[in-house]
């Protein structure tokens, strides 16, 4: 009973934690730019995109979800405190903590060179995002002004624009972090389990549509004109192609939330530079993300070395 119990627990607390967090994420800017549009029309396509892209990639590599993120990291059998780290994910994540689910759950079931890889490859991500965005945003700043509207005889483009960045963004990511919630999971399910997992994520897709994404969207709506369509549109292209090129590179994951911060942080340098804001308002809020992602990683050090301590 045991046996099936800790991987239920542990695909249920995971499930919640990865969508309420990394989830919002990359759908943040879209609920915060389609204010005025049902959560239900938003969720149906999230849902269906969740859905068609994890059946794909469970026919595509004979039963395995994760698409290929947990090669390094062998199917072991489910401990207590396999569990208690995405729980403690999911507490993070209702006070609008912005951790890495791919260190707080992976680290877990993963040796120290892997989760060594993984730090790398996501500060790496982070560097890389911070500074494309930065290069990115004063090029863009020269063109239009994001502070400015979209007129209305371009707002219904952008509008159809923003939703097929946002399928394509939110297609990459699911492709990186299902591996949080499959690492759970024998590495090949069979269909059964595979509808199970798809009801039971797009059930919290929905909740989290429904409120509106909780306190991990503070971080998405208290920047630069993330509520105007064209704003959300652009962020969103930039993040799914840098999430792309990480992807392609290797198949050692890393944190999606790294490479989001950092974009966020670029982006606000470079409209504070172009618009010659002082720095020193920018800073504190790029700080207070910074601050909270690395206690994100401290939480998951700890976890590490509780792990080592019980087995």
């Amino acid at each position: 009973m045991i046996d099936i119990l800790l991987p239920a627990l542990g695909v249920f607390f995971a499930g919640v934690a990865v969508l309420n967090n990394d989830a919002v994420q990359t759908l943040g800017t879209f609920m915060s730019s389609n204010r005025k549009i049902s959560w239900q029309k938003m969720w149906a396509m999230a849902a269906s995109i969740l859905i068609l892209t994890i059946t794909w990639g469970w026919f595509q590599n004979n039963g395995d979800i994760s698409f290929g993120r947990l090669n390094n990291i062998p199917h072991i059998p489910i401990q207590w405190y396999h569990v208690v780290a995405p729980a403690v994910l999911l507490v993070l994540t209702q006070v609008g903590v912005p951790v890495s689910t791919t260190f707080l759950v992976l680290s877990t079931f993963s040796t120290g060179i892997i989760f060594e890889k993984m730090l790398v490859k996501s500060m790496l991500g982070y560097a890389v995002s911070a500074c494309v965005a930065y290069c990115f945003w004063l090029g863009i700043a020269k063109i239009l002004d994001e502070k400015k509207k979209v007129p209305k005889k371009q707002e219904k483009i952008w509008r159809v624009a923003q939703w097929f960045t946002t399928g394509f963004l939110w297609f990459t990511w699911i492709t990186h972090d299902i591996a949080n919630i499959a690492v759970f999971l024998p590495r090949q399910i069979g269909a059964d389990i595979l509808v199970t997992i798809l009801v039971f994520l797009s059930a919290v897709l929905a909740i989290m549509f429904k409120t509106g994404g909780g306190k991990i969207q503070d971080i998405v709506a208290k920047k630069s004109s993330t509520s105007y369509v064209r704003s959300a549109t652009i962020i969103d292209f930039v993040y799914a192609i840098i999430l792309l090129v990480f992807k392609e590179w290797s198949n050692i994951p890393m944190s999606t939330t790294w490479v989001f911060v950092g974009l966020l942080c670029g982006r606000e340098l470079a409209i504070a530079t172009w618009y010659n804001r002082k720095i020193k308002r920018v800073f504190p809020m790029i700080a207070k993300d910074f601050l909270k992602v690395m206690m994100g990683l401290s939480v998951s050090v700890v976890m590490i070395l509780l792990v080592n301590l019980c087995k």
